[in-house]
């Protein structure tokens, strides 16, 4: 089967690197892929916002699946127009139409499934510009911490955690009247500040079977201990020592079931990853958020634990087979560190030369923003650049690999986090 990945970052290049594996996978093509992805398929320059463009390449290369990774173009329907293109039947899509994409891509959306399915969650209001008023009088009425949540897609960056309420105030008129997200923020949800630990769980779902994936903890901060700015993330940990036996009983009896019961029930046709952004509050899971995708980083740390065939699993999930599907996971502890440029997450530069990716490494390197130059070096090319994952016995083996690889991996003003799994 030929199989094409869409996606540019480091969550592609592991997906595309466990993928490569298969015994069904011919030939593998990724669009656009980067400097690491064509050492294990053939790079290739699509327009994914072409859904015509995009479905006379899979006709023209026979391609018998799709996979898609980020979220964009789930929720601009590209989906859709696969699935209904009558060339096209015998397509494997792994990736949610429209309808199923609005979890993600509306935060008011996916907060009124989980109210309407009964699903644990933090209380929440949205507003517009037109009620701000309104919506100053609710933050009155929470404490602080104040959350605030564009409602659109803002490529991972549209959440703020504000310490005070003038800050709280200030940010929300940033948000919604000068339009700091764009559209994204068009509505902002206000909602109250939950009080525990973070970490995503992710399921692989055709809307009425599931299997559950590796979990993992991302750390979303540039600074050491979880200080400044959100990124899109500087690195993960999986498993999470804390998400095991009754925690995760709770998990999928209160979350994962009622989650794919609310599909089915609202007739929401669903087939690919379910990332859920979960809290722990004292032993008790709270949705953060739903993305209809898997995380990145927390896919570099997730599919090198996953000991099974992935293409088997998307196949047993276009087949509605999933409930005989055994996923084996690799009982090892996987830690991700990310490289980033110079300045991330707020200006940087690009077209640095990279170093050391030709050294011996303990660590799995995944390339999320890298492309070749015309001489065969590797450039930087996005704010996170490589994701450096190492696995071993512990969590102190696995990040030992991991900095091990960082120290031989230099460019211009490269910057990575020391302490990724600190609070583990």
């Amino acid at each position: 089967m030929n199989i094409l990945v869409v996606g540019s970052g480091g969550r592609e290049h592991a997906l595309s690197w466990k993928i490569a594996e298969s015994k069904h996978c011919d030939q593998l093509f990724i669009a656009p892929g980067n400097a690491g992805t064509e050492n294990i398929g053939k790079n290739i320059s699509l327009n994914i916002s072409n859904h015509n463009e995009v479905a006379d390449f899979i006709l023209d290369k026979e391609i018998g699946m799709i996979v898609v990774g980020p979220e964009a173009p789930l929720v601009e329907g590209l989906s859709d127009s696969l699935k209904s293109d009558k060339r096209l039947s015998d397509l494997i899509v792994i990736g949610p139409e429209k309808a199923g994409a609005e979890l993600e891509g509306s935060k008011d959306f996916s907060k009124q499934f989980m109210l309407r399915n009964n699903i644990p969650t933090a209380k929440a209001q949205t507003f517009s510009k037109d009620n701000i008023e309104e919506a100053y009088k609710y933050l009155e009425s929470l404490s602080a911490p104040y959350v605030l949540k564009a409602d659109g897609l803002a490529a991972g960056k549209g959440v703020v955690i504000a310490q005070s309420m003038e800050e709280a105030k200030d940010t929300l008129k940033e948000m919604l009247v000068d339009a700091k997200f764009g559209d994204a923020s068009s509505q902002v949800l206000i909602e109250e500040f939950l009080s525990g630990i973070e970490l995503s769980v992710f399921v692989l779902t055709n809307g009425k079977q599931y299997v559950v994936l590796p979990e993992a903890k991302d750390y979303k901060r540039i600074g050491e201990g979880d200080k400044g700015l959100n990124t899109g993330g500087m690195g993960a940990i999986s498993p999470v020592p804390f998400a095991q036996g009754d925690f995760m009983n709770k998990v999928e009896e209160q979350v994962i079931k009622p989650t794919i019961e609310g599909l089915n029930k609202e007739n929401i046709p669903y087939q690919g990853f379910i990332f859920i952004g979960l809290m722990n509050v004292d032993g008790n899971p709270y949705v953060i958020e739903y993305n209809v995708r898997m995380g990145d980083p927390e896919t570099e740390a997730v599919i090198p634990r996953i000991k099974s065939d992935l293409v088997e699993a998307f196949i047993a999930t276009n087949e509605h087979s999933l409930n005989q599907y055994k996923l084996e996971i690799d009982q090892d502890t996987t830690a991700t560190v990310i490289l980033v440029s110079g300045g991330y997450p707020e200006s940087y530069e690009k077209g640095k030369a990279i170093n050391g990716l030709n050294e011996d490494h303990e660590a799995t390197i995944f390339h999320a923003g890298t492309k070749s130059s015309e001489d065969g070096s590797v450039l930087t090319s996005g704010g996170r650049v490589l994701a450096l994952t190492g696995k071993g016995n512990s969590m102190d083996e696995a990040l030992q690999k991991a900095y091990s690889s960082a120290k031989k991996i230099s460019w211009d003003k490269m910057y990575f986090r020391k302490d990724i799994g600190f609070d583990l």
